[in-house]
This record gives structure tokens, C-alpha cells and sequence, in this order.
């Protein structure tokens, strides 16, 4: 990188950047799947419970979570099919000693790469969202794309929203989880339409990506099987899509790291999406 380009960098980010946060706020209480270990937080030390000399005081936090609540991103090591991973190894032999050394979270490299919103609840011409169970097909994908003018490229993250995000922060965190009603989500058919883009990962603004049907709970998860075990794409989930949609944000600098939690099936993170002026 030259001296003008870092120059040219620089000026943007001072004068013409918008940076939309795509993260959920962690916090005790919030909806997620029941798979996983619930987000805790505790302050063992609070200020005033020990006090130095100087009259100083330092408080400190501990927090328990699974890797898969909030928004999170799915290592390859997280879905097998018939006792395999993505890359054909054993996925009981490669998780011997508790952890993934060759797929787990701490293998995923940072991303900072085109993005592209699929809004495919406008495209369908009810921008709220769609109804609980709706599956999202690759016809409504192709709609989406066709209709705000944003061609999925190889190599691309995409983000598809079903406007299920909007119900998060619902005061009864099952109206999020849709244990009975069911969960918008991507079809085992919208999942290969991605793949087949040579997408490098996909996110939704839900707990699972896909469909989940009414009372069937993760009972069936073919897109993971399709994106994580068959193809390698990865998944991000739990992602804050609201704010980008109503902005007719659909093309955007994805910024994304996980935390490089060695051997983890999956890894909490916060996303960007940057838009210039």
C-alpha cells in the first residue's frame, strides 16, 4: 500500500464513512437457542470493596456464555454429517482432548469483503417481515437481488433478512426463539443458492439462519448441513438487520473478526457494515 493510498483511506474514514453496528447487545436474559449455555454476568469486585490508599477503587466482571448466543459466527467445526466435517475428517476423532484444533473458531480469518443485503421481506412486498415459518426460497432470493440491484459476487457476505431481528428485543425472549410458532428462515434450496454463488459466508437476523418449522424446534438444520458440512460457507447468526433495512442499505464493507477462541465450534462478534457518504 502506498503512502497516497493509505492517504486516501484515511480521508474517507474522517469525512464520508457511516459505520452500522450489525451486533446484538449482550445481556442476561436475552432470547437464543436453547442449545447453548446462557449469557451470564456477574461483578465478583465492585468498587468500594477494596479501596487503596490513594482513595482509588476498581471494579471487575466475570461472564459465562456459549459460543453460539448473541451474534455469533459458526466454525466449520460446529455441524457434522454422518460422523464428518467439512474437510472429511472424523468429527469424534477431531474433537478428542475437547477441542477442534484444525476447524474450530480460532482458524477463521478476519473479513473485510463486499456485502450485500438480501431484503427479502421488501422484495416480497411486505417490508415488516416475514411470517413465522415462512422458508425462504431461492425464487425469493433471486427477487431480492434482482430487485435492489446488488448481484451476489463470489467471495461476497451475505446477509439476509426475514425482519424477524425486529422481535429481539421482545420482553418474552421465546417470542424470538418462535418455539411454537416457528422461524423465518433459508431453505435447504436457498442454502445451495447461496453456495453456489461461492458466497464466503451468510448471516440472517435469526437464531438458526434457516427455517425452523412451527414446534419442531432445531429438530432439522439442512442448510447447516449444506453451508458448514458440504459446501464451506460460514454462518453468522443473530445479526441486528433492522437499522441497515431501513436505511436501504444493500451493499456495504463487511468488517468482521472473531475472537480466536482455540478449538470452539463458533465465536461471538460484533459486525460492521460501512457505507460511504
Amino acid at each position: 500500500m502506498t503512502t497516497q493510498s493509505t492517504e486516501a483511506l484515511l480521508d474517507a474514514v474522517e469525512n464520508g464513512l457511516t459505520v452500522h453496528d450489525l451486533g446484538r447487545e449482550l445481556r442476561v436474559g436475552m432470547p437464543q437457542s436453547p442449545n447453548h449455555p446462557a449469557f451470564w454476568h456477574a461483578l465478583p469486585r465492585r468498587h468500594g470493596d477494596v479501596v487503596r490508599a490513594d482513595g482509588g477503587s476498581a471494579a471487575n466482571d466475570m461472564i459465562t456464555m456459549g459460543t453460539h448466543v448473541g451474534t455469533h459466527i459458526d466454525a466449520f467445526a460446529h455441524v457434522s454429517h454422518d460422523g464428518r466435517l467439512v474437510d472429511g475428517s472424523d468429527a469424534v476423532e477431531a474433537g478428542r482432548g475437547g477441542k477442534f484444533v484444525e476447524l474450530g473458531a480460532h482458524t477463521i480469518k478476519p473479513m473485510v469483503r463486499r456485502g450485500v443485503l438480501l431484503d427479502v421481506p421488501a422484495a416480497l412486498g411486505d417490508p415488516v417481515g416475514c411470517a413465522a415459518g415462512y422458508e425462504i426460497s431461492p425464487a425469493d432470493l433471486a427477487a431480492a437481488e434482482k430487485q435492489q440491484g446488488t448481484a451476489v459476487r463470489a467471495g461476497d457476505v451475505v446477509l439476509v433478512r426475514s425482519g424477524w431481528g425486529r422481535l429481539f428485543d421482545d420482553p418474552d425472549p421465546q417470542v424470538y426463539q418462535g418455539r411454537t410458532t416457528g422461524v423465518p428462515g433459508v431453505s435447504e434450496a436457498g442454502a445451495t443458492w447461496l453456495a453456489d454463488k461461492r458466497v464466503h459466508a451468510v448471516g440472517a437476523d435469526t437464531i438458526a439462519f434457516e427455517r425452523l418449522a412451527p414446534g419442531a424446534g432445531h429438530a432439522s438444520l439442512p442448510a447447516h448441513r449444506v453451508l458448514l458440512v458440504e459446501r464451506g460457507v460460514y454462518i453468522i447468526e443473530a445479526l441486528n438487520l433492522e437499522g441497515i433495512a431501513a436505511q436501504g442499505v444493500h451493499e456495504f464493507l463487511f468488517v468482521l473478526s472473531p475472537l480466536p477462541l482455540f478449538g470452539a465450534t463458533g465465536s461471538p462478534v460484533r459486525p460492521l457494515a460501512v457505507v460511504g457518504a
